[in-house]
């Protein structure tokens, strides 16, 4: 389980394809700090940490998360976000992120506002009933709420500090992004679509 307030940027150094499954190292300030068998999310994906050397850390990506992430775009010097797990005796700073990636968006636009910068991403309109008006989601495992609401787009704004502490700076329009759905909105729909 995760907040989706990113701790640090990591940078992949190595990629191994082997079959179907694609193992990367990463550096980061906080590998060294990892212990085998811990579970991380690498731009919102919970991924676990194989091995750890000289400032670096292991994991692998199975087919089935190449899929429906963007693990399979990334390329060797590509910027990831990483979060640890949450201690269940610390806060809540951003909303509760299971590591499990939804879908994955588009970015449409980038609109810097003197200090601010605004996103907007279309999305699969099968999605739309997860989407709503200043509600939370995660892109990339960044806790955000979300505006300007559509069948297929919404809107984030990021400020400085996000901006600076995760990848949010090397987003481009038509890059691709890791969603992560509300988990209790998930649960609403799941409801609604066994009454119905």
């Amino acid at each position: 389980m995760f907040t989706g307030i990113i701790e640090e940027k990591g940078i992949i150094k190595e990629i191994i394809t082997s079959g179907t499954n694609k193992t990367f190292w990463i550096a980061s300030p906080i590998s060294k700090d990892f212990t085998i068998d811990q579970s991380v999310a690498h731009n919102g994906v919970c991924l676990t940490v194989e091995e750890i050397s000289n400032g670096q850390h292991r994991i692998t990506a199975i087919e089935e998360t190449l899929k429906k992430t963007n693990l399979h775009s990334w390329q060797k010097d590509t910027v990831i976000n990483i979060e640890r797990c949450l201690q269940m005796n610390g806060r809540l700073d951003g909303h509760i992120v299971q590591g499990h990636v939804d879908a994955i968006a588009t970015c449409t636009d980038v609109l810097e506002k003197d200090g601010s910068w605004e996103y907007t991403f279309h999305f699969d309109r099968k999605f739309a009933p997860l989407v709503i008006e200043k509600g939370s989601i995660s892109l990339n495992g960044i806790s955000l709420t979300i505006f300007n609401v559509t069948n297929d787009h919404f809107t984030v704004a990021i400020i400085p500090y996000t901006y600076v502490h995760t990848n949010m700076q090397y987003l481009q329009t038509g890059d691709k992004i890791n969603i992560e759905f509300d988990m209790i909105g998930k649960y609403v729909a799941r409801l609604a679509e066994l009454k119905g």
